[in-house]
């Protein structure tokens, strides 16, 4: 067989593989097993099965998983954007940070004091199995989605923890042992990429918000590639000033995350469909580094399953809900959140350094991690849809739509509105006229409900859930804003 034909054969599995990878979203909705998954395994079997079929180097792995590390990120930070962020942002600082800490902590003392291991070893598996990811939380669920502060929570927790532990794994990794002079080494590097990475995050989203904004360009499809091209010269400058690069791009899609800008529908629908993509490229690519022979020996599977356990079952609980003192929350919620803690890309990422830097017993170390990454998605995962229907969280159902209705504009519509009913606003209930005589001189637009456009008379009644579009003048947004947002609680 020719190049062109090998190159052809690879083009043609790569594309096979993700076509099944995209469908497997229907089968997971009745299965409740995550794509994640599904594609780690079937790369790892097809590794096992087909011996030709040679795992990529480590060098390239570690740089096909970074950039799609930051492209996740980035789409997460956006996804959140800055009202949800500041609704949230204590437990998620210290749910996101304080809380890695204590999990690896919590990890470490199981492996040494239950498994054996060295505590250096220990707490480098422990560091790797902290970091968490909530898509694949979300993922079970199917199109059921999270509402309330809970899967806000669950969502920056990830984007925050993922850049702590690939900052405190390199810090131990450089400081090669546990001492006191080793741990002020950390903490100094520790901190200074945090500090970094966050000062690069918030400059570069407030430049590149400016930028997108103020900028035009020629073409509707460049304006996407800008924010791509943007959020990954975030990582590099952040990483050159030896900071966290992961921390800058997901604070950069926080901060222009709801902010109005040129073609943003366009921008977010790009960039959900690339991070989508680059997760299931990274869990392919770590699929075909895990050896199957070593996951079945006794001294990697049981630490790994005796790990998983106790994550799940008393340290996560413990720390997070030591970081959770004192935030308002419900009970339901509270509980939801410190059992969902799945585990995801970056923990096989973090195990994949352990096995780069060539640690003692790396290829075992690397094993018990795989097994704590399957235990979280498989066993811990598939109870996540059942523990969410007992706990009566506040949620619902995602309905696709395909369909949009819309005008494109040269200048930024100031005086539009778009609002969403909540259940119990004054909003709720009223009609068209008397929210005009509460509000003042507006104009309703459009009233969506259930994915179907409402006529829009003096007498049409608004409901809960229902999107309107209005125009008023922009000294009325708090005004509105009031009248459709819900009793706190």
């Amino acid at each position: 067989m020719n190049d062109s034909a090998t190159y052809g054969l690879v083009v043609l599995f790569a594309s096979a593989v993700g076509l099944v990878a995209v469908m497997a979203n229907r089968l997971t909705e009745r299965v409740k097993i995550p794509v994640p998954l599904l594609v780690l395994t079937g790369a790892a079997v097809a590794s096992y099965a087909l011996p030709t079929l040679e795992p990529p180097p480590e060098r390239a792995v570690e740089r096909i998983i970074t950039i799609a590390l930051v492209l996740v990120l980035f789409d997460g930070g956006m996804h959140i954007g800055w009202k949800r962020f500041s609704g949230a942002a204590l437990p998620i600082v210290t749910v996101g940070v304080l809380g890695t800490f204590l999990t690896a902590a919590g990890a470490a003392a199981v492996l040494h004091f239950g498994c054996g291991i060295d505590w250096y070893l220990a707490v480098l598996v422990a560091t790797a199995v902290a970091p968490t990811d909530p898509a694949v939380v979300f993922s079970v669920l199917g199109k059921r989605e999270i509402t309330g502060r809970s899967g806000t929570i669950l969502e920056g927790e990830s984007g925050a923890n993922d850049p702590v532990g690939i900052a405190l794994m390199a810090s131990l990794l450089a400081a090669g042992g546990l001492s006191a002079a080793g741990f002020i080494d950390v903490g100094v590097q520790f901190i200074e990429q945090m500090v970094v990475g966050a000062v690069v995050g918030v400059v570069g989203g407030r430049v590149l918000l400016l930028f997108i904004r103020h900028v035009p360009l020629p073409s509707e499809g460049l304006y996407p590639l800008r924010t791509l091209a943007a959020s990954l010269m975030l990582y590099g400058i952040a990483s050159v000033a030896h900071g966290s690069g992961f921390l800058a791009v997901f604070i950069a899609g926080i901060a222009i995350g709801d902010a109005r800008a040129p073609y943003k529908p366009e921008i977010e629908r790009f960039h959900a469909a690339l991070a989508g993509l680059a997760e299931i490229v990274a869990f392919a690519v770590l699929g075909l580094t895990i050896d199957l022979h070593i996951i079945g020996h006794a001294d990697v599977w049981i630490p790994g399953l005796v790990l998983g356990i106790a994550l799940t079952v008393l340290v996560r609980p413990l720390a997070v809900g030591a970081c959770l003192l004192g935030v308002r929350l419900h009970h339901n919620e509270r509980a939801f959140i410190l059992i969902a803690g799945l585990k995801g890309a970056v923990p096989i990422l973090l195990g994949e350094f352990l096995r780069a830097a060539h640690v003692p017993h790396a290829e075992r170390l690397y094993g018990i991690v795989i097994v704590v990454v399957a235990f979280s998605v498989l066993v811990q995962g598939s109870s996540v849809p059942a523990l969410a229907g007992l706990l009566r969280l506040p949620m619902r159902v995602a309905t696709v739509e395909p369909w949009a209705l819309g005008v494109r504009l040269r200048d930024e519509p100031e005086v539009v509105h778009r609002l969403t009913v909540a259940a119990g606003s004054p909003a709720d209930g009223a009609t068209v006229e008397s929210l005009g005589n509460s509000a003042g001189e507006i104009w309703v637009s459009i009233v969506v409900r259930a994915s179907g456009l409402v006529p829009v008379r003096a007498d049409t009644q608004f409901r809960a859930g229902d999107d309107v579009v209005i125009l008023a003048e922009p000294e009325l947004s708090e005004k509105l804003a009031e009248l459709f947002r819900g009793a706190p609680s």
